[in-house]
């Protein structure tokens, strides 16, 4: 056992002076390196889509996919844009550009996200009881960590764009010739805004923004009652991230089957 001084001059017993990186004896690379592959998987795919600029709107029924939404280029095809088209149709640029980027911003500053990638990407630490390989640690006090304080602004961001993604799903009822319709396509698309309020009301920005700064919850008994369901979610926000992972790339691939031709969509009513 070493020993340690401290500022006062008393000495005591310090950490181990253990020259093994870990003695763990069990698979702890495991997790980090599915979070790794898990990870490098869906950005390789999303990429792909979102450039791809094809197969993401199926006019018959009125699914748009989320990876497109909203769709503000002037290359969008007719009935897709719902908001308008103001963005030049340039291979380079996303038709969703407003949202994507904030979508992006929103889960690389979530907790959760951040623990994931940090112990995945960076090996800081790549696990418990395990020592990081980086000689120097200095927080998120510098650029571009330091930016992970603006998480607050890029969940209300992103709580405006699970609405746009909200509004879509429940215009997709609405058969573009008239009437209503139901499919499987409409049961994906509101599946996938349910697990996206989720994971955005999980958020430790919501919970926040919902019961923080009050020194008296009986005084406020609606607010209380919001902060304490934000408060339960919030224990399954990591769950909730992985599952809008999986759902978003469900729903963009569906839409992308059925617009593309390889499967019909299977209808229900209409």
């Amino acid at each position: 056992m070493s020993t340690t001084t401290d500022t006062s001059g008393r000495t005591g017993a310090g950490r181990a002076t253990i020259a093994a990186r870990t003695l763990r004896t069990d698979r702890w690379w495991l997790p980090p390196l599915a979070t790794f592959v898990a990870f490098v998987a869906w950005v390789a795919y999303a990429t792909v889509r979102a450039f791809m600029q094809e197969y993401y709107f199926v006019s018959e029924y009125g699914y748009l996919t989320p990876f497109y939404s909203p769709c503000v280029s002037v290359g969008c095809v007719e009935g897709s844009s719902h908001f308008g088209t103001f963005l030049p149709d340039v291979w380079w640029l996303p038709y969703a550009a407003v949202s994507l980027p904030f979508l992006l911003l929103f889960r690389l500053t979530c907790y959760y996200y951040r623990k994931a990638y940090y112990r995945a990407f960076w090996l800081s630490p790549p696990a418990c009881a395990v020592a990081e390989p980086h000689a120097r640690y200095t927080g998120e006090t510098r650029f571009p960590l330091i930016l992970q304080n603006a998480h607050r602004y890029f969940f209300y961001l992103a709580a405006i764009v699970t609405l746009v993604n909200t509004y879509d799903a429940v215009l997709a009822f609405a058969k573009p010739g008239g009437g209503f319709g139901l499919g499987l396509g409409n049961i994906i698309l509101v599946a996938n805004v349910v697990l996206l309020w989720g994971y955005t009301a999980s958020c430790h920005s919501c919970r926040s923004a919902v019961g923080g700064r009050l020194n008296h919850f009986s005084r406020h008994p609606v607010r209380y009652k919001m902060w304490t369901f934000v408060s339960k979610l919030n224990t399954r926000h990591s769950q909730y991230a992985w599952a809008t992972l999986a759902s978003l790339a469900i729903t963009d691939f569906y839409v992308m089957a059925v617009s593309a031709g390889w499967i019909s969509d299977l209808r229900i009513v209409g």
